[in-house]
Parts: structure tokens; sequence; C-alpha cells
């Protein structure tokens, strides 16, 4: 738990607008009730931040791409800012695929205190879901944390843990130049003649390229192969497969714009 004297927490997180550290005094009262629309925060985000052990669940449903100056892995679930082809208009999550555990995790996140050296578990505040009327769920009983809050505390430690091996996953990738610059396109047709259009850029960002895993000596492809790194490795190039389906979906909703998805800057 946290003191409200504690200094100031670094760091922004998406779709996170108020986090506030979670205090058994100041939230003695306070609970979730359930929610008829329980993915509306995320309707506007067109990517989600993974971890390296999802990419297997989360390759079947998104295209996973590496991102920014730290090569972020990423599932790509539009293809412009507020296009989320996943949560429909009631917020609902489409059914039969894979919830990244960026998503799962809200309305609760770790926040670094950087003055004392720790991390201290917040909840967004601005989230429609909290009332101190008739919760159905309470965060604290006679000031003490809930059963349901000592899951949520522990899956943020366990997210903590899941993205500590995601950096030494991409530490890997580097270390071995395993990563280059991949551009998506398609290419309008005519309605009425079918006749190709100028292709058009959806997105642009780092991928593994096959050419140089392909590359590399017998020993390092078994030593990833040993270490669990190669399945992540194919199950992120498999997942590239899936830009046909997100594109097409993006297009009948008239929504596909040229613009990247996610620049490598």
């Amino acid at each position: 738990m946290s003191d409200p004297t504690q200094t100031p927490l670094s760091g922004a997180v998406l779709m996170y607008n108020q986090p506030e550290p979670l205090d058994a005094e100041k939230h003695a009262r306070l609970g979730m009730k359930r929610m008829a629309a329980p993915f509306s925060f995320a309707a506007k985000q067109h990517f989600v931040p993974l971890h390296v052990g999802e990419f297997g669940p989360a390759g079947v449903s998104y295209p996973i791409i590496f991102a920014g100056d730290a090569y972020a892995p990423l599932a790509v679930m539009g293809l412009q800012e507020g296009e989320n082809l996943y949560v429909d208009a009631q917020g609902g999550f489409r059914a039969g695929c894979y919830v990244p555990a960026f998503i799962r995790r809200y309305p609760f996140v770790g926040a670094r205190d950087d003055q004392m050296q720790r991390t201290v578990i917040c909840i967004d505040r601005s989230a429609d879901l909290w009332t101190e009327e008739n919760p159905d769920v309470m965060l604290f009983e006679n000031g003490q944390p809930t059963e349901f809050t000592k899951s949520c505390i522990d899956f943020c430690g366990q997210f903590d843990q899941d993205r500590a091996r995601t950096d030494n996953f991409v530490e890997l990738l580097k270390s071995l130049d395993l990563f280059e610059t991949k551009q998506t396109t398609f290419t309008p047709r005519d309605p009425n003649t079918g006749a190709a259009g100028q292709p058009v850029l959806v997105a642009e960002y780092y991928a593994v390229s096959e050419a140089k895993l392909n590359a590399l000596p017998a020993e390092k492809i078994v030593e990833l192969r040993d270490n669990g790194a190669l399945q992540q490795i194919y199950a992120h190039l498999m997942s590239l497969l899936g830009w046909d389906r997100i594109i097409a979906e993006s297009m009948l909703r008239g929504n596909v714009a040229a613009a990247p998805v996610a620049g490598n800057a």
C-alpha cells in the first residue's frame, strides 16, 4: 500500500489518464461495479504493448511489430489513431480473440517511485467502473486488501516480471542484429474497372529479418531454440500474415489511411 505523502511517480502509461496510488484509507469505500462496456477504455487504442510470452496466442489475432527506439513489441489492433477493430461500439471485445495482458491489467498498474526506489500499485481513478455506492467488488475490507485486490496486485507484479523478460528478449535480438525496417502497403483497385492504383503505405515498423535469422551460425540457432527465443521469433513472423486481414477490415469500414501505424523513431 502507499502513503499519500509519497513523492510523485514517474512515467506515463497508455490509457491511464489519472493514475492514483492505491491507499487503504483513501479508498476504504471504493470498489468496482460491473460494466456493460468493460473494454470501452481501449476502444480508441490502435496498438497495445505485448510481452514476449504472449506472442503465440496474440499472433493468431494481431500482427506483432516492434516500434520506437526501444523496439517495443506491439499488437496492432487498428491502422490509425482512434481505431480499434477488436472493441465494438458496446465496449465488448471480439469473441475468440486474445486479450493482451496490458488490457487485462486495467485499471491497475505499477508505477515507479524513483525517490524510494520501489514500485507502487496505482489505479486509474478516471475509470468509469469506480463507485463508492454499493460496489460489486470492494478494494478494501477492514483496512486490508480484499482477495480481488490481492489478485490484481499479484497480476501487476507478474506483469512487471514479464516486461523484464521481454526487455531481455529484445536486447538479445538487437545484439544479434536481427531487426530490419519493414513496410506494409495495400494496393487499392478501381471498383468499376478493377484497375490497380498506386500502393498506399499503411505501416512502417521494425520486424525480425528472416534473411538475418537464417544467416546465423547453426550453434546460435540451437541456442535460440533451447532458450525459447526461436519459438517467439517464429510466432512474430507468422503474425505478420495478419496484415491482410486487418487491412481488409479497415477498408470495409472506410478507415484505411496512408499513414504509418507505428514509426521507427
